[in-house]
């Protein structure tokens, strides 16, 4: 194998645990854990559109990952502005569970 064929397999795994080493160590904020999920995901996109590539399938597995990841994104987007409404910020220190 050549240097550049692992690049493009290591590169976006190293995304991944990147990602999630922020989403573990960095717990302060609900949007600084949702950008760490996206940058998950986009990782993970990245590294499923490679290996599918080198096998030779179609993408329309990708395509729904990707929509699928839109649409989490967009949920939690509208779950950050539903707590910064009722909380008055996103910390996760402000948060109680015996509040409804």
């Amino acid at each position: 194998m050549s240097i550049l064929s692992l690049m493009f397999i290591f590169v976006p795994l190293i995304v991944v645990f990147c990602g999630l080493w922020n989403f573990v160590s960095n717990r302060k904020h609900l949007l600084s854990v949702l950008l760490s999920l996206e940058f998950i995901m986009l990782g993970i996109f990245w590294v499923m559109v490679i290996c599918l590539a080198k096998v030779g399938i179609e993408a329309y597995f990708t395509l729904f990952f990707l929509t699928m990841a839109a649409c989490e994104g967009a949920l939690g987007l509208s779950l950050l502005i539903s707590i910064v409404r009722t909380h008055g910020n996103d910390c996760f220190s402000s948060f109680s569970t015996l509040q409804c």
